[in-house]
């Protein structure tokens, strides 16, 4: 983790127009900067509360690459030996982007370089990205159609057949929780495996992206699955029918966050891109538009909405953070095991 302590000097430079070129209100024609994101409501929401309000006015053209996180990752490494790549910025987990850093294609981020560096809570800090945003995976169930289930063990167990969805591009996180519920660690995904198994053989359903299990649940056609709390408030707020619970076996917390090309052509947009996605007004509005938590100090939350995207003192104790190094060393057998096992 990369701690940023402020120097006088720093500090007066990080307000100076002068010495930080990528900000000022009346800027014009800063340039063009690529972002690579996911799609759907995250990458609406980055137009609507990153993008539109803040970068457009300084003078910053935006434009997203959307795709899912894995050819993302692959266009990075395949660019690698490129002077110049062709994303600036790449919105990652905190998982990919340790990931990516370990693969050598990520910039290890100069937090001198940020306005807002002095804001960031440090677990957000990190030493290839930054956390923009981050929850915790909890059991989001239909109260019509089952009792509520006490965590993971009970929320995939196999006598609820078809009534149990999974979500195709989670599949990390879903092995991870069910290692959970199965007695192993965020180290040790491999007693998860039969739980899996043994659901999908009972008939749980797949589906392929947030929105297409949002929908599931909406029409009644699940009542069962695992989803950010953050998610789960999103959702409950279009009235979909979901509680949620906070696992007994753990809260496996969830960061989303950004970071920037080795050979990003346009390190300076870059860096402005994080420098708003940071500031306070965009990280309040994510925590109302989205549900997830703020990852700098300064951002007020309306108590009402805390309580709800938040964890109580007792959930927060069954917090547990990922073990990145391992994740990214055992992805790509993640991913098979997943795609050629469990998709089956």
């Amino acid at each position: 983790m990369n701690r940023f302590s402020v120097t006088r000097r720093q500090a007066l430079l990080g307000f100076g127009a002068a010495a930080m070129p990528a900000f000022g209100a009346n800027a014009q024609g800063r340039g063009r900067v690529v972002v690579g994101t996911w799609g759907g409501d995250y990458a609406r929401l980055l137009t609507k509360n990153i993008e539109e309000p803040i970068l457009k006015p300084q003078g910053w053209e935006v434009v997203q690459d959307q795709a899912s996180d894995a050819p993302r990752r692959a266009k990075m490494v395949a660019e690698r030996r490129l002077p110049r790549g062709t994303v600036d910025i790449q919105g990652f987990s905190a998982a990919n982007m340790h990931e990516m850093g370990e693969a050598g294609v990520a910039e290890e981020i100069d937090y001198s370089r940020l306005r807002n560096a002095g804001n960031i809570i440090p677990a957000m800090r990190y030493k290839y990205g930054i956390g923009h945003i981050y929850s915790g995976k909890v059991v989001l169930y239909n109260p019509k159609l089952v009792a509520a289930p006490t965590g993971f063990r009970e929320a995939i167990d196999p006598r609820h057949g078809n009534k149990i969805g999974f979500i195709d591009i989670q599949y990390q996180f879903v092995m991870v929780a069910a290692a959970l519920a199965a007695g192993g660690t965020v180290s040790n995904i491999e007693p998860g495996k039969e739980l899996l198994l043994a659901a999908k053989r009972a008939g749980a359903r797949l589906y392929p992206t947030n929105e297409a299990f949002a929908a599931a649940m909406q029409s009644e056609e699940i009542a069962l699955g695992m989803m950010w709390k953050a998610r789960g408030v999103q959702w409950q707020n279009a009235n979909i029918p979901v509680q949620m619970v906070a696992p007994i076996e753990g809260v496996p917390m969830y960061v989303s966050g950004f970071s920037i090309a080795k050979n990003a052509p346009n390190k300076a947009g870059a860096y402005a891109y994080m420098d708003a996605m940071l500031e306070k007004s965009a990280q309040e509005a994510f925590a109302v538009d989205m549900g997830f938590n703020p990852t700098v100090t300064n951002a007020v939350v309306a108590p009402d909405l805390s309580a709800r995207i938040g964890f109580t003192p007792e959930e927060q104790r069954r917090l547990v953070d990922l073990d990145y190094a391992y994740l990214a060393r055992e992805n790509n057998a993640m991913k098979d095991w997943w795609d050629r096992v469990f998709k089956a």
